[in-house]
């Protein structure tokens, strides 16, 4: 989906992507709770998720909607995650956390804020700035989380 997203600008096409996109991203996890998740799976789902994301919130960026630091900000969530598993990975200190609320409510209004953009709402920039202010309400979150489960661990 984020290659169509990239490929066709045709609004119509994106929102089609953007919808699928969401949905699957919204499926998958209750899919592999029934049926039962793959190692590759675990790892694949929020990649493809980070990856559907970077290259929507990328076409938003070119086209000059939105500043830059407001699209850092609408995927500070994204970049904070990604520093997190490669500093985690490399130092053999790996951790599972579940997914968190606030985590799905930056999903949420990350595809809001898309959703502003395709529609060119005049709310583009508050959505932005809103899906900011969710996003480092759900760092401090999976922070204190992070904390409790090396407590665990320890």
């Amino acid at each position: 989906m984020a290659v169509v997203f990239v490929a066709f600008a045709a609004p119509v096409v994106r929102l089609t992507a953007l919808a699928i996109a969401a949905a699957t991203d919204l499926l998958d996890g209750a899919i592999a709770r029934r049926f039962g998740s793959s190692r590759f799976g675990v790892v694949l789902d929020p990649v493809a998720d980070k990856l559907f994301m970077a290259a929507a919130f990328g076409v938003v960026l070119f086209s000059g909607r939105l500043e830059p630091y407001e699209i850092v900000g609408v995927l500070l969530r994204d970049i904070v995650a990604t520093v997190a598993f490669v500093v985690t990975a490399i130092t053999g200190r790996t951790a599972s956390i579940p997914a968190r609320l606030g985590g799905k409510a930056v999903t949420v209004a990350q595809v809001l804020t898309l959703l502003a953009f395709l529609t060119d709402s005049p709310h583009l920039h508050s959505m932005a700035w809103a899906t900011t202010a969710v996003a480092l309400y759900a760092i401090w979150d999976y922070s204190r989380a992070a904390r409790t489960e090396r407590r665990i661990l320890t």
